[in-house]
């Protein structure tokens, strides 16, 4: 007879889950910040510096007051953080970005969100990782949910080969985190794995640095409370929130898909903060993300 689960294990999976979803949940208010500094005219490479440079700092300031033990690790892991943090954060940044520009945003979208897809294959080659029934099944739902919030069925969508592959691009480097990451937790606790992600990212974005668009923002109290909501509410707090997450559910692609949640969040923060209509497209990818959420559970 198979032994019953542990209360206390599937207690931790759970509270991993809702660390998963709840880091889903804040990097989908991202457009409340974003949005707010573009209207100050700012680009979103230099949003990118405020999002990855400034929430290093964040994050380095607050270990040096609470925990320093976060910044001990081994030179020879270095090549971890450095995939982490230039080769996922900068980079999905960077791809996101263009392919908005060559695309329409619902294709950008859609194409970052086949993460969940490359972190599936990634994860059952270099881990192991079983490729379950449930976990193709929430994987599909969960990609039909973000097609259907992005309105890509609607038609009429702009399309072109630079920006498909800019996007597969986006969600191939967005997979890298919660791949790379696990090696990372291998040896680290999340906080380290996190910090130090950041700070690659940060120091990375550096060198898209525009002066009179900084100064403009610190000239700005509204460019400065936008920025520091970009880096505490839709960058710190998320990510310690995922790593943290990942490292409780052991499980890449479960986290992944879990991660779906996004954009539904996105959507719903439109409709409540910008007054976005709410479309069917929208309660349709709801329904069917926790559908997908209720396939893993």
């Amino acid at each position: 007879m198979s032994k019953p689960a542990e209360p206390n294990s599937n207690r931790q999976k759970h509270l991993a889950m809702a660390a998963i979803m709840g880091a889903a949940t804040l990097w989908g208010s991202m457009g409340i910040f974003s949005r707010g500094l573009g209207a100050l005219n700012i680009s979103v490479t230099s949003v990118a510096i405020i999002r990855n440079f400034g929430a290093f700092l964040l994050m380095a300031i607050f270990f040096l007051i609470t925990d320093r033990s976060v910044f001990r690790i081994k030179l020879r892991h270095l090549p971890i953080f450095f995939g982490t943090g230039v080769g996922s954060v900068l980079m999905m940044t960077i791809f996101y970005f263009r392919s908005q520009q060559v695309s329409s945003l619902a294709v950008a979208a859609i194409l970052l969100y086949t993460a969940p897809t490359f972190v599936v294959i990634l994860s059952a080659i270099l881990f192991k990782d079983k490729i379950t029934k449930q976990k193709l099944a929430a994987l599909i739902i969960a990609f039909l949910g973000c097609s259907f919030v992005t309105g890509i069925w609607s038609g009429g969508l702009e399309v072109t080969p630079l920006g498909i592959a800019l996007g597969l691009a986006s969600g191939l480097s967005y997979s890298l985190y919660t791949v790379i990451g696990r090696f990372g937790l291998q040896h680290y606790q999340p906080f380290t794995v996190t910090f130090y992600s950041l700070l690659f990212a940060g120091v990375g974005s550096l060198f898209f640095w525009d002066t009179q668009e900084m100064a403009t923002i610190a000239a700005s109290p509204k460019g400065l409370l936008m920025s520091l909501g970009l880096m505490l509410f839709a960058t710190v707090l998320p990510y310690l929130l995922y790593t943290k997450g990942l490292s409780g559910l052991g499980d890449s692609s479960k986290a992944s898909i879990l991660a779906s949640v996004e954009p539904v969040v996105a959507a719903i923060v439109g409709i409540i903060a910008f007054g976005e209509p709410m479309t069917m497209g929208v309660v349709l990818g709801l329904a069917c993300i926790l559908t997908s959420v209720y396939i893993l559970r």
